[in-house]
C-alpha cells in the first residue's frame, strides 16, 4: 500500500525559469540512470528477493527513489513554468516565443507536447524504456549492478550541479547526489553480508583460466599492476598468444550425420572459388586508365 505525502522529501527553490536546463535535468527523470529506472530496478528486485533483509532494503530504497523522482520532476516543472504559461496564452510574439522555446536541448518538445511538465524521456528526448532495468535475479550480480547504477547517477548529478548557478537547484541536486552515495553504501554492505559473493552465481570458474590474465594489448604503454600481475595471476604475454590457451589445435569442429555431411560437401563444390581465374568485373569496366606512380 502506498500513501503520498504532499511534502517533498527535500525543499526545492528555483530562482527563475530555464527550459533548457529543464531538458538537461530530464536525464535524471527518464534517463537510464535516472530516478524512475532506479525505482523500477529495486522494486522488481525486491519483489523477487527471498532474503528478508535484502527485500526490506530494496523496497525501502525503491520507495525513496520515487520521492526523488518527485523532487527532480518538480524542478523540471518549475523551470518550464514560465514557458508553459507563455505558450498556453500566446503571450509572446511568434518569433520571440519560438526563440524562447528552442533555447536549448529539447525544451520546445517539453513545452509543446507535454505542456511544460516533466516527460518520461532522457535529456535528448528518448522515451524511457524498461530495457534500462538490467536485473538478473542473482543477488551478488544485481547488487553489483546497483552499486554501479548509483555511482553513475552520482556522477550525472555532479555534472548537472556544475552547469547551473541557481543556488536552490544546486542545493536540491546536491541532496539527491548525496543520497546516491548512501544507497551505494547500503548495497555494498548487503553484498559483503553474503559470505560467498564472488564469483556471482553458483558455479565456480574453471581452473586455471580463473586466474589467467591475457596481455592482449602490447606495445608502448604496456603496464603491470595488481589487476594483471602478482601471486593471484598467471600471465599470458605476446609470445605465447599464437597457441590456443587450452593446448588444443584451436580449430572449430562439428560432428555431422552422414546425410548432412553429403549435402555440405555438395554445397562446397557448387560454391567453390577458382583461384586461377581472373574474371572481368564491374570494377574493371568502370575504372579509368591506370595512373602512373611517380
Amino acid at each position: 500500500m502506498f500513501s503520498h505525502n504532499k511534502r517533498l522529501q527535500y525543499t526545492v527553490r528555483v530562482d527563475e525559469p530555464n527550459p533548457a536546463l529543464a531538458s538537461l535535468l530530464l536525464e535524471q527523470f527518464g534517463g537510464p540512470d535516472g530516478e524512475l529506472a532506479a525505482a523500477m530496478r529495486y522494486f522488481t528486485q525486491g519483489l523477487a528477493e527471498e532474503d528478508p533483509g535484502r527485500k526490506d532494503m530494496l523496497l525501502d530504497i525503491a520507495t525513496e527513489e520515487l520521492s526523488h523522482l518527485e523532487v527532480i520532476g518538480s524542478i523540471v516543472a518549475m523551470l518550464n513554468k514560465g514557458a508553459k504559461g507563455d505558450l498556453a496564452e500566446a503571450a509572446l510574439e511568434e518569433a520571440e516565443l519560438y526563440r524562447s522555446l528552442t533555447a536549448g536541448g529539447n525544451s520546445h518538445t517539453q513545452a509543446i507536447l507535454y505542456g511544460g511538465g516533466p516527460a518520461l524521456t532522457n535529456s535528448s528526448g528518448v522515451p524511457w524504456t524498461a530495457a534500462y532495468i538490467d536485473s538478473r535475479g542473482d543477488p551478488t550480480c544485481d547488487l553489483r549492478s546497483n552499486i554501479a547504477a548509483e555511482s553513475r547517477a552520482k556522477i550525472i548529478y555532479e555534472r548537472l550541479i556544475a552547469i547551473t548557478d541557481d543556488p536552490g537547484i544546486k542545493d536540491a541536486l546536491g541532496f539527491l547526489m548525496t543520497r546516491e552515495i548512501a544507497h551505494q553504501k547500503s548495497f555494498e554492505k548487503a553484498l559483503y553480508s553474503i559470505a560467498d559473493n564472488f564469483p556471482p552465481g553458483r558455479l565456480p570458474g574453471k581452473a586455471p583460466y580463473d586466474r589467467l590474465y591475457v596481455n592482449a594489448s602490447t606495445g608502448p604503454g604496456d603496464t603491470e599492476g595488481p589487476w594483471n600481475s602478482g601471486p593471484e595471476w598467471d600471465r599470458t604475454d605476446e609470445e605465447q598468444m599464437s597457441r590456443p590457451i587450452d593446448g588444443g589445435e584451436g580449430m572449430a569442429e562439428v560432428a555431422l550425420p552422414a546425410s548432412q555431411m553429403k549435402t555440405v560437401e555438395t554445397m562446397m563444390l557448387r560454391t567453390a572459388s577458382d583461384p586461377n581465374s581472373d574474371p572481368l568485373t564491374g570494377v574493371d569496366l568502370a575504372a579509368g586508365p591506370p595512373v602512373d606512380a611517380e
